[in-house]
Order: structure tokens, then sequence, then C-alpha cells
């Protein structure tokens, strides 16, 4: 049996008179009527908070923190991080406008992603933002296109490195990518780089997210600190920033431990030290999406049948993959693992049964969990997917098969 256990402690505040979880100290009755209906996204506003508070007093001083709006793009949840980061990423323009109205400033605005159009280039131009720049292709159009629009545009070099971030969800780096221009190719083309047609602000080196290994993260922080060194020393002019990406994960799945990050501070410390001896002034960014908002967020939805099918106990809710794709497997899993699941009414009962949880839709890929042990559910309870706050709405499939859509609230 496949016990699945509330493990995630950011989450355990419970309204003891209904025995219900609490997020932003509502209820998940409460929001349910605020938002007149279930499913939804609810999204806890202090655990983002205290998030970037750890953060920013663990990592050495000299890392600025900023934030990948690709990871939940929810305008107050970016409105909210505005406050608190130094900077966001984007990954379209559509991103790139709603990072803007934020009031963050430009300079603090980079654009990544291969395949940006003409009118991505251009618009990024005109706004003054940074555009990490993934080929010799993009970087000439960005070039021809700042000549047309008379201004500068400002770029950095988004590197393919040679090594890779061991253990990670997603390799983004090393070997044949669509990411980034490959390593052994700059020197070539930096020494071409007339610095009339573009303002070289930086080099963008991220090699992989979702990593809860602490010495990969350390070892690539090293590669990465060593490389972006290289590519200083034959830039043709000097540069504002390093980005070395993020790869800070969350645990998700049974087994999974939380990272720790006092080594890949005290490493992060060593490196910046030796980067200002031979590049005084240059600033050091840490971009991370998921690891900022991914454990503040629930995805809840209703039990509306129950059944039994040859000894097995189905809880059937109004939500399912159309939601939340990642939690049915079907976002990059290779064998679909439960995400932690609670019975969000039921936090104190001592009845349990196991039970597979699946969604409205017409398919057998619409899985919420699998042959897990939880508190005796029925017709009407809340079933809460944890660890939803990254990866959830838009990255799910909303239209498939014509299901009702869902809310999301920021509390």
């Amino acid at each position: 049996m496949n016990k699945t256990k509330p493990r995630h402690e950011r989450h355990r505040l419970i309204n003891t008179a209904t025995a219900q979880l609490l997020i932003g100290e509502k209820t998940l009755s409460e929001i349910e009527q605020l938002l007149d209906g279930t499913p939804f996204y609810a999204y806890d506003r202090k655990l983002i908070e205290q998030r970037v508070t750890q953060l920013t007093q663990t990592l050495p001083q000299g890392i600025s923190l900023h934030y990948a709006i690709k990871a939940n793009p929810y305008p107050p949840v970016v409105s909210l991080l505005a406050n608190l980061v130094n900077g966001f990423d984007v990954a379209s323009r559509k991103e790139m406008l709603l990072a803007m109205q934020t009031g963050m400033p430009a300079a603090n605005i980079s654009f990544a992603g291969p395949g940006k159009s003409k009118k991505d280039l251009a618009a990024a131009i005109i706004a003054g933002i940074t555009l990490h720049v993934e080929s010799i292709n993009e970087l000439n159009r960005a070039i021809v296109i700042g000549k047309k629009l008379a201004m500068l545009p400002n770029i950095a070099i988004r590197v393919n490195p040679a090594f890779e971030l061991k253990a990670s969800g997603m390799k983004m780096a090393g070997g044949a990518k669509q990411f980034g221009i490959d390593e052994e190719e700059l020197p070539a083309i930096l020494s071409s780089l007339d610095p009339k047609s573009v303002n070289l602000r930086g080099f963008h080196i991220f090699t992989g997210s979702q990593n809860l290994n602490e010495q990969a993260i350390i070892d690539a922080h090293q590669q990465t600190f060593e490389l972006a060194l290289k590519l200083m020393a034959v830039s043709p002019q000097p540069v504002d920033y390093i980005n070395i990406g993020g790869g800070l994960g969350i645990p998700y799945f049974p087994g999974d431990k939380s990272l720790s990050l006092t080594a890949i501070a005290d490493n992060l410390q060593d490196q910046l030290q030796h980067l200002q001896k031979s590049a005084t002034g240059v600033e050091v960014i840490m971009e991370l999406g998921r690891y900022l908002v991914g454990e503040a967020g629930v995805y809840v939805s209703k039990i509306v049948d129950k059944k039994t099918s040859r000894n097995t106990t189905y809880l059937i809710c109004d939500g399912g993959l159309h939601h939340h794709l990642a939690n049915s497997g079907n976002f990059g899993q290779v064998l679909r693992k439960n995400f932690p699941v609670l019975i969000g009414n039921k936090l104190t009962s001592t009845q349990a049964e196991e039970v597979d949880i699946v969604g409205p839709l017409c398919t057998p890929l619409d899985v919420l969990g699998s042959k897990i042990e939880l508190p005796k559910a029925e017709v009407g309870d809340y079933v809460v997917i944890l660890q939803s706050g990254a990866y959830g709405a838009t990255a799910s499939p909303q239209a498939f098969l014509s299901q009702p859509g869902l809310a999301e609230i920021l509390l």
C-alpha cells in the first residue's frame, strides 16, 4: 500500500472547530463561498513571504533574487512578489507586460526563451528590458531591430554550458539543447560583438530545475562561476551581471526531503568572494520560480461521487488533470507518483481507507491520487492537493473536454 500522509508542515494550520485546513486564515468552505464553488487554487500570502525571507536571510549578501513568472503568473502573486524580490524573469511578451505593470524597473526584468518573434524582440527593446538571447540568429535579429528603432538593445547571452545539473528534474543544459548558445561558440561571437550595436549586460547560465541534491547544486554553481569568469575575460565590454539560474527543488513525493540551504549558501559565499577579486561590482542573480511559490499553494476539488469497482474504492471529484496536469503525472513524470493529498475537512479523523482519486474527465489519465490511505471520505468532502503553487492552472489544458473552469485566489 502506498500510504500518503501529510508531510509538509508549512500547511498544518487547522480550524479545530471544523477540522478544516486553513489557507490565509480562511477555511476551505469559506473560500468555496468566496469563489462560488470548486475547484480552485488558493495561495497563502504569508507562506510566500516567509519563503522569500528565509532565502534572503540564508543566502549571502550580494545575491539578487529574481522570480521566474512562468512558475505562477497569477497577477496578485506577481504583484506580491514585486515587493519582495529584486527582479523578474519572463518567458513571453504577456509575462513581460505583467512584470512591467507591477512597477518593477525595466533594468530588473529579463526575457528568456527560444523562438522569440520579431514582435517580441521589438517590444522588449522598446520596453528597455534585457533580452536573454538564445541563438546567434536571435542576436542578429535584435541588432537589426534595434537599428530600425534607433534604440540600443539590452542583451544578456544565455549560455548552454558543457556541464549539466545532475539529479535535476528537468535538465536545461549540457549536450544538445534548444536553450542558449553552446559555450564553445561564444569566444568567437563575443570577439565580433560591436558594443555600438548592443549593450551586453551579462550571461545567463541556467542548468536545470527541481533539484533536491545539495551537492549537485554546489557542483553546478562552482562550474557556473568558473565559466562566467572565462566568458567575462573575453567579453568586449564589462558586464553588469551573471544569472546563475535556480534549480532549487521542493519535495513532492514520498521519500523527498526538503532542501537544506546551508552548504549551498556557504559555497555561494566562497564563489562570490572569488568573483569579486577579478570582477568587482558584478551582480549575481539567482532566478527562482517553483521554490518561491510551490509550497504556498493548494488545489482543492470536491468529491461528487464515490463508488467501488472490484474492490477498489474511487473518489470522483469535480476537478482533475485539466486543472492540475502535473499532479496527474502527465507533466514530465515517467512513472506517476502521488503529490501529498488531504481530505481537507477531515484532518483529525481516525477512520481510514485506501482509495483512488479521479476527476470528471472521460479518460483513464485523469488521476489525482492512486492507492492512497486517507480519512474515510464521502460526497461533499474536499480533496486537497498540496505543493500546488507552481505550474498549476496555466500549465494545464483547461479547455480539455470543455469542462467548467476554476478560480484562483491569494489569501
